[in-house]
């Protein structure tokens, strides 16, 4: 089986915040204050990448930590 480039946007911000336990509106919030940045479809549909997801899940840990 051929692995998956981390970069490569593959997810609908329903499907990044379902595999992260965030809200799409605080999706949404991280992507406007810069920290996260999904690329867009031709339809402009936000897609995630599995680095991103990643990305996601390292700032729900450190907010939860605070």
């Amino acid at each position: 089986m051929a692995h998956r480039d981390p970069d490569e946007p593959v997810y609908m911000i329903s499907i990044a915040a379902r595999l992260t336990g965030l809200h799409p509106q605080t999706v949404r919030l991280y992507e406007r204050l810069g920290l996260v940045r999904p690329r867009r479809a031709a339809n402009r549909n936000r897609l995630y990448s599995e680095s991103d997801v990643e990305r996601l899940l390292q700032i729900r840990r450190f907010t939860q930590e605070l």
